[in-house]
């Protein structure tokens, strides 16, 4: 998909455009590789443009109707999206107005990507299951599973950074769901010794690379990446989806997902569950309607993978949203 790039920062050239960019060659060469031509320019102008702010309702405390109102009130214009009422955008200039808003103050309102939101709707968690979020600061797609729940049965967030820890129960605790959300803080790889396969649905949204995060205007996004953080985080990533796993419940839910692009961080980890677990799980297919998606790859770097894994899903940035990956596990009863 193009010419080798060169140098510690990138020029890319694509259908008859030029953009200078600040971010890592390596990982821009890397991008090109894994994009399809059809999806390349929105992908790579979601890097170096404003996106739409994406905001979401917290239904236990009010509806969509009513915030919709006070914003008309506000003189803020916003977008809703179709079949997701409870999620919210509006321009990158009145970010800082709904932030600083009455709103947002008296937990009404969660600043939280659209891909984020799709990514919890798609462990569809019900009232009075038993719910484990593995990897759960700061605590927005924690918010979504207890509004999903209606407050009821078990969700325990767990977080194994003890600043991040204390960022989720300040969050839980302005959303108005400290009562019911139980909080732990623990790495998530041994989690699966104390409670063992108890959880109807997991998520391991797992700590990444954050390639998907990274915009030319905040270099600070991209300072740290290099391809030996992805081995790192690979190395994590393994061991928290095998502990997941062990988790779940004959019959249960896992949701896996990261905000990286590598397929090292992705289809690697879920290839490796896949075949630790053999014939224990195994992969849904993901239709999410909307957004731009590819689905999982066939091969990486000459490595190919088994059929299953194209039913996994990437979703794709653009002005509507960031990127995510996501894979969806199937344990059998």
């Amino acid at each position: 998909m193009g010419g080798t790039t060169t140098g510690r920062n990138a020029d890319q050239a694509h259908g008859g455009c030029t953009m200078s960019s600040p971010l890592p060659a390596p990982f821009v060469a890397r991008l090109r590789m894994l994009i399809p031509p059809a999806h390349w320019d929105h992908v790579w102008r979601s890097f170096h443009e404003p996106r739409l702010s994406c905001f979401r309702v917290n239904t236990l405390k009010t509806c969509p109707e009513q915030v919709h109102a006070e914003l008309q009130r506000m003189g803020i214009a916003w977008h809703t999206w179709p079949d997701k009422m409870d999620a919210l955008f509006v321009a990158p200039e009145d970010r800082s107005r709904v932030l600083d808003s009455a709103l947002y103050a008296a937990g009404l309102l969660y600043s939280q990507s659209l891909a984020s939101q799709l990514c919890a709707r798609m462990l569809a968690a019900q009232p009075g299951e038993r719910v484990l979020d593995m990897c759960a600061a700061p605590g927005g797609k924690t918010l979504q599973l207890a509004c999903m729940m209606q407050a009821t049965g078990e969700l325990l967030a767990n977080e194994a950074v003890r600043k991040r820890f204390f960022k989720l129960k300040g969050v839980l605790a302005a959303q108005g769901v400290e009562h019911f959300v139980r909080t732990s803080l623990a790495d998530g790889r041994v989690l699966w010794r104390r409670h063992g396969a108890s959880f109807d649905r997991v998520l391991v949204d797992a700590p990444c690379s954050t390639e998907a995060r990274f915009h030319a205007d905040r270099p600070a996004s991209f300072r740290y990446w290099s391809p030996r953080k992805i081995k790192e985080m690979r190395h994590k990533q393994k061991g928290l989806l095998r502990s997941g796993l062990r988790c779940v419940k004959p019959g249960g839910t896992l949701i896996y997902a990261t905000c990286s692009f590598a397929p090292e961080e992705n289809e690697l980890v879920v290839f490796d569950a896949l075949k630790h677990f053999a014939g224990e799980v195994t992969l849904a297919p993901i239709a999410l309607a909307g957004v731009k998606c590819m689905p999982g790859l066939a091969q990486w770097q000459e490595r190919a993978f088994p059929e299953e894994l194209r039913r996994c899903c990437r979703i794709l940035p653009d002005e509507w949203t960031e990127g995510l990956f996501i894979a969806c596990f199937k344990k059998r009863s």
